[in-house]
């Protein structure tokens, strides 16, 4: 779990040095067309470190952990990411990713392996949902990442 902790802070400095340069209105606009804006995906990643900071903490009070999926296009919808400051946002996501790491660099060994059932997904140990967690949020900052808008296809 240290390993994943590492490279959850190496994430977040690249990050913020990364979408230090991003305007407000360039966040604003759609990062994949037709789709989320970069303030509502760091806003979805933020929503994820939100779920993902309960389950990592539970699956280690308990012998196991079943937790419930959630909606995703409807948190980001009702939390309004989008009439949020960017830098606001990531200044949150960043100090909450922070905390995360700090988190999982704490895991005792014995706690790795603890089984987790998220919403209908198969089951997977605390340290898979981990890894999980940060292969989601690579996959999400690239989107961020300047010069990365994409057509959908």
């Amino acid at each position: 779990m240290i390993q994943l902790s590492t490279r959850l802070k190496e994430l977040i400095v690249r990050s913020e040095r990364d979408f230090a340069g991003i305007s407000d209105g360039e966040a604003s606009v759609p990062a994949i067309e037709g789709g989320w804006s970069r303030k509502e995906i760091l806003g979805h990643l933020i929503d994820s470190a939100s779920n993902n900071h309960q389950r990592f903490v539970r699956a280690q009070l308990q012998a196991e952990l079943r937790w419930p999926g959630y909606d995703q296009s409807g948190c980001v919808r009702v939390q309004r990411f989008q009439d949020s400051r960017w830098s606001d946002l990531l200044g949150f996501w960043a100090a909450y990713n922070r905390f995360l790491a700090h988190v999982l660099a704490g895991v005792p060994e014995e706690k790795r392996q603890t089984q987790c059932w998220i919403g209908n997904n198969p089951v997977m140990t605390l340290e898979e949902l981990a890894a999980d967690y940060l292969t989601h949020l690579e996959h999400h900052l690239d989107q961020i990442r300047p010069n990365q808008i994409r057509v959908k296809t």
